[in-house]
């Protein structure tokens, strides 16, 4: 693998430390605040700004403010224990769940087979790991594995076609050195993403990720629009609908269904009818051709919680995160033991105050352990008037973890039978 440039983001390094205005401004994500705010409810780790960003966003308001259907996808790849760090991602699906997403996670055991080299038995105990953590969440939906998902493997072949590998070195950096099974990883990915359109039909389908995956959303938006047969253009006074590649029954499939519309070749265009209504007809033609009518997937982009010890929470380095089976004075001596954002000595944190902006134990109790937003911002005010020290706060917190650990891991006894299920289907 090819060291980062200017132009790529490498999704499988736990080194990553892209710049969020690098992201707004290089590759083209939005901010999430003014989408987000037509929504009915706005979730804490929106208005907290952990989900900072956003590519599309916009349909799965609108999918969820007019009752319409859409999808939540995402993986996970078990390439070690499941740890707070994984914890956000599983939030967002499952709030998504209950705003009325249909729910699709993937178990990516090709991708840590190939990328991290864990042997089938390993990726097989791992990933029920996830599952448990992600049912003890309340999660419901589609549970699948990509080694036996035929209809997955099948879709990763067919979007292969749409990308060559010129273009996978241009947005991974891959090289010479690069394995194929790894490149066919990154396919998988992209079937993955499709997947949920697969299985329910085309619908928004929100893919929630750290900031190190957008090169998986880009590439599969371009692929998916690669894959339809038809673009649809909203012009001045009309729709164009413009083919790419469909037969021409399609074409005239979608003029028949439109009264006083003008078909020319290689296009239909549409007077007096809405956006949504030539979607549906358009869809409906592709189908009807055995296309798939992708609606191109939307992204949300969160913040990584920090690791203990710096840097990102990651499961190759065990001090630096906190596991759902972590024991009560394990977890003590990590949280105790963990850096923050606090001065040199005591007298210069009472006289300049800590600094929770930079702070892992802050941002551990923002993510996860504060519920209360007013309690978050007197916690934040007392570090930075220098009246809250590092190791009252760090003791406070590790009692805030040990009561979350212990009703988390109540609510895992409770779902194992569903983890169970999960493969039996």
């Amino acid at each position: 693998m090819h060291e980062n440039t200017t132009s790529t983001i490498n999704p499988w390094s736990s080194e990553n430390d892209v710049s969020i205005q690098r992201l707004f401004a290089e590759f083209g994500i939005e901010p999430i605040d003014d989408v987000a705010a037509e929504l009915p409810e706005i979730p804490d780790f929106i208005h907290r700004n952990i989900v900072f960003g956003h590519r599309d966003y916009g349909k799965i308001v609108d999918a969820i403010k007019h009752k319409r259907a859409f999808n939540v996808m995402t993986g996970f790849m078990p390439s070690g224990p499941p740890h707070l760090g994984h914890l956000m991602v599983m939030k967002e699906v499952v709030w998504h769940v209950k705003q009325g997403g249909r729910g699709f996670v993937g178990i990516a055991d090709r991708e840590a087979h190939a990328v991290r080299g864990l042997d089938w038995a390993q990726c097989e105990a791992c990933q029920k790991d996830y599952l448990t953590c992600l049912y003890a969440l309340g999660y419901e939906g589609a549970v699948y594995v990509q080694s036996k998902n035929r209809g997955l493997q099948d879709l990763a072949f067919l979007a292969s076609e749409k990308v060559n590998f010129s273009e996978l070195a241009a947005v991974y950096g891959f090289g010479a050195d690069t394995s194929l099974a790894h490149a066919v990883t990154v396919m998988h990915q992209v079937a993955d993403i499709l997947y949920p359109q697969i299985a329910g039909g085309p619908a928004p389908t929100l893919v929630p990720v750290g900031i190190d995956q957008d090169p998986h959303i880009r590439l599969t938006r371009g692929i998916a629009h690669k894959m339809r047969l038809f673009t649809i253009e909203d012009r001045e006074g009309y729709i164009s609908v413009r083919s790419k590649n469909a037969p021409e029954e399609a074409l005239s499939f979608i003029h028949k269904r439109f009264t006083g519309s003008k078909k020319y070749a290689g296009h239909v265009d549409i007077k007096g009818s809405s956006m949504e209504l030539v979607t549906r007809a358009v869809q409906d033609a592709e189908l009807a051709e055995g296309g798939y009518a992708f609606v191109t997937p939307s992204a949300t982009y969160h913040r990584f919680l920090p690791g203990l010890t710096g840097g990102k929470m990651s499961s190759s380095i065990p001090d630096s995160y906190i596991g759902f089976d972590e024991t009560s004075k394990g977890m003590h001596k990590k949280v105790m033991d963990a850096v923050t954002g606090g001065r040199q000595t005591l007298a210069e944190q009472k006289e300049h105050g800590g600094q929770p902006d930079i702070c892992p134990i802050f941002f551990l109790n923002m993510f996860h352990m504060i519920k209360d937003d007013t309690e978050l911002h007197e916690i934040k005010q007392q570090c930075l008037r220098g009246e809250l020290m590092c190791g009252q706060c760090k003791k406070d917190t590790a009692a805030r973890m040990d009561a979350f650990l212990t009703d988390f891991n109540e609510r895992i006894g409770s779902v194992l039978h569903l983890v169970d299920d999960a493969y039996k289907r």
